[in-house]
């Protein structure tokens, strides 16, 4: 920052937060991203945009989600005292990077042979995995060129880039519950501790939320007929084919009075047509005998990669079933 935009008295804070959207992967294969996301925000709001030349609207002091093909892109900001805020972001694909314009207006300032004053933009919090981007402001008239040393808190902290320049970026993985405090000395390089120059800044790593994954009951048919058994299993079919990673559950339970073998017949012919008549992969496909509820049962599940398999949940004990006084279910 010149000391002319201090005099004019500008004072821009500029934050960049980029990260890679992790997803619960719900498919054997992921598709490769396209395209890239630029959230921005502004204090104060209403501030003219513009991205590549091209006008997207006004600024909100909350994020807008502009998504753009991956690469290079010119962001453009109209300030309230009619000047530009201008970066160049350089947008890889499938990943965010979140912008933050603050506009402060300050009294003049006298103009220093030496780096001052020091300002570090960053944001306050992040999730863990987010790459934190810090950003240096300085007004400096002297000749040579400025120095600056980063020191990074914690040192299990990844410094990515930028070591020895302005802007510092910091991957915060692994980092969750903690704060990573980037501390910055800038100088001239020469031997007067006036021109030493130090500030610091403090990011919060908001730990990921885990994800509880379970397996749901799709469908249950109590005393079906075989028919009505089948439109059931053909939605399951679909599911399964709609989700690879998924597999599927058939609980199968007999009746009180029902024959003797009456579950594995439920169990065999269930997987039977969704192996044979549907093509799901047999492999995919677990049968379970859930023992004896009142009258034959059947209940349908769908398991997720990563999720407990479902428990039988039977109502009639082994002594209290009485096979084949039952009519017989076609």
């Amino acid at each position: 920052m010149s000391s002319r935009k201090f005099i004019l008295g500008l004072a821009v804070l500029l934050a960049f937060v980029s990260f890679t959207v992790q997803t619960s992967t719900v498919s054997a294969k992921s598709k490769k991203a396209k395209n890239g996301t630029i959230k921005i925000l502004t204090n104060p709001g209403g501030l003219l945009l513009t991205i590549d030349g091209k006008a997207r609207g006004e600024t909100l002091t909350e994020y807008r989600a502009i998504d753009l093909e991956p690469g290079l892109h010119s962001v453009q900001v109209t300030l309230p005292n009619g000047q530009f805020w201008i970066r160049e972001i350089d947008l890889p694909a499938g990943r965010v990077k979140c912008v933050v314009v603050n506009y402060k207006p300050l009294p003049p300032m006298a103009k220093s042979p030496c780096p001052f004053p020091l300002n570090i933009s960053a944001p306050k919090q992040v999730t863990e995995g987010e790459i934190i981007t810090y950003t240096a402001d300085v007004a400096y008239t002297g000749s040579g060129p400025i120095r600056y040393r980063w020191n990074v808190a914690p040192s299990s902290a990844r410094v990515i880039s930028g070591v020895g320049t302005p802007t510092l970026n910091v991957d915060s993985t692994g980092l969750g519950g903690q704060r990573i405090t980037a501390t910055l000395v800038a100088d001239d390089g020469s031997a007067d501790p006036a021109c030493a120059q130090t500030v610091q800044a403090v990011s919060v790593i908001a730990p990921l939320e885990k994800k509880v994954i379970v397996a749901r009951e799709y469908d249950e048919c109590n005393n079906c007929t075989f028919d009505d058994q089948k439109a059931r299993l053909d939605n399951l079919a679909v599911e399964l084919q709609n989700d690879p990673s998924t597999r599927g559950y058939i609980m199968a339970y007999g009746g009180r009075m029902s024959p003797l073998g009456q579950v594995e017949k439920l169990m065999s012919r269930a997987r039977d047509y969704l192996v044979t008549q549907r093509g799901i992969d047999a492999s995919r496909l677990v049968v379970v005998n859930g023992g004896f509820r009142e009258e034959d049962s059947v209940e349908l599940w769908i398991v997720p990669s990563g999720a407990g398999a479902p428990q039988p949940t039977p109502t009639v004990q082994a002594g209290e079933v009485n096979p084949g006084k039952g009519r017989r279910r076609p």
